[in-house]
């Protein structure tokens, strides 16, 4: 399975505390992102900042909340695609420079990222982590510039790849969209005050009501007393993820311009036009594979049913005999009933196959409840190459379509059917604006190049460079 990318929030208000409504926004942004969490908060005196490694609930106590008081801040929440996994890379990143004190939330990554840090260590610079959001902050504070919006217009011409992030300075707050857009930002307000997000959902949950996306190539800019303008720093050249549509988002959550929950019950309703399976039932694998499992079962008439149950209460780590056994550690999270499989001809939905361990597995504990078939369906295309803009994925060795055909995948899951959405039929749900999306995960095509590599000793790079890149 992919790496989900992060999560980033911030809120200016006219409370006397915005911590809470910070770290509630955060815990809705959590499947962005388990490694890390932090939030930083604005007092008018001072910036205060609280991070830590795990969980939302384990990073935070009711005496950190406490202490955090302010009336504006933001938020993070982290999985590392650019730095190791460590309380160094947590987010968010605070700097003292001569344009001032200013704090920073990221998600995306800089695919230009060792070049540009080369050069700000040949001139000085003192990296304290290995992220590419603590770049920005350096090529903010090495900009010669006078003011912060300055610095920032002449740092955005610099950098490439996915990048939405949120600078906090005591005067202002600033939310930032690449020109691309690969990575969503939402703005909204509510009684108290105006809110920058990843998702929606996060919006939705502190009461509040959309006001727009934050357009690709855009930066949005909040004062203190709540009032909001904007700019743009370069041409809007969408290529948007796709995937947050079939992933990584939150069903409940707009991005993009659509409701994540129906795009997905689409893909599922496509899935059923593109294949003739006869079956008794349709079950998906939870819990990205639930609202295109309902779209295909509308559309197909097979009846949908439960018959896997996730364990929504194990945490990031629990304790297992083997660290290498990964069976048990799907077996804990994933249970078959056996009534809903015994004697069937079942239809497996998930979102997708990236090395195809996990879904094997999934196969095998389906497969001893003695089904009568297994047809395995999956709502994205075949996934062939890795992506550089903020999701961690594997190697093109690793990946099992770039590695197999088809009907060897279907061989390896054991499984009696097998069908990807085709590319053609995702871009059919998309609609007219199918050319705003990038699909180099599926085609190769990258709407960015790739110079200077986006990670350390990233040996995707050396494949990826073999690759026509657009």
């Amino acid at each position: 399975m992919f790496k989900h990318e992060c999560g980033v929030i911030g809120i200016v208000s006219n409370l006397k505390n915005i911590s809470y409504d910070l770290y509630f926004g955060l815990r809705s942004l959590q499947h962005r992102g388990q490694e890390s969490a932090g939030i930083s908060v604005f007092n008018v005196k001072r910036t205060m900042t609280h991070k830590g490694m795990g969980l939302v609930d384990e990073v935070f106590n009711k005496k950190d909340m406490k202490n955090l008081k302010g009336f504006k801040g933001i938020g993070h929440v982290r999985y590392s695609t650019t730095g190791k996994s460590n309380v160094e890379n947590a987010q968010p990143i605070f700097a003292r420079t001569c344009l001032g004190d200013f704090s920073l939330v990221h998600n995306g990554n800089i695919v230009n990222y060792r070049k540009l840090r080369k050069k700000l260590e040949s001139r000085g610079a003192i990296f304290l982590s290995d992220s590419d959001s603590e770049l920005i902050l350096h090529l903010l504070a090495f900009s010669g510039q006078k003011d912060l919006i300055s610095a920032l217009k002449e740092v955005l011409n610099k950098v490439k790849g996915a990048f939405s992030f949120i600078i906090m300075t005591p005067d202002f707050m600033l939310g930032v969209r690449d020109p691309h857009g690969f990575r969503p930002l939402v703005l909204g307000e509510n009684s108290f005050g105006h809110i920058l997000a990843s998702e929606s959902c996060a919006i939705s949950l502190l009461k509040g009501k959309i006001i727009r996306e934050v357009k690709p190539g855009e930066v949005v800019v909040i004062d203190n007393k709540r009032h909001t303008n904007s700019f743009y720093f370069a041409s809007p050249k969408p290529a948007m993820c796709v995937f947050e549509f079939i992933y990584f988002a939150r069903p409940d959550s707009y991005v993009f311009g659509q409701n994540v929950h129906q795009f997905r019950v689409r893909l599922g309703e496509k899935l059923a036009d593109e294949t003739n399976i006869d079956a008794d039932r349709i079950i998906p694998i939870p819990d990205s594979g639930i609202s295109a499992s309902l779209g295909f079962s509308r559309k197909s008439g097979i009846p949908y049913d439960r018959g896997l149950i996730r364990d929504h209460y194990t945490g990031r780590t629990f304790i297992v005999p083997s660290p290498q056994d990964r069976k048990f550690k799907v077996r804990m999270k994933l249970n078959p009933i056996k009534s809903s499989i015994e004697g069937k001809k079942i239809v497996l939905l998930d979102d997708s196959i990236v090395r195809g361990t996990t879904s094997k597995i999934i196969v095998e504990l389906v497969r001893e409840h003695k089904p009568t078939s297994i047809s395995f369906l999956t709502a994205s295309p075949p996934i062939r190459y890795p992506c550089y803009y903020g999701i961690d994925t594997p190697t093109r060795r690793e990946l099992i379509a770039a590695q197999k055909t088809i009907e060897e995948i279907k061989k390896h899951l054991n499984v009696d059917k097998l069908h990807y959405l085709t590319i053609e039929g995702l871009k059919e749900v998309i609609g007219k604006k199918c050319d705003n999306f990038c699909f180099a995960c599926f085609t190769g095509k990258y709407p960015v190049k790739i110079s200077g590599g986006g990670k350390k000793k990233d040996s995707r790079l050396a494949e990826t460079k073999q690759i026509k890149l657009f």
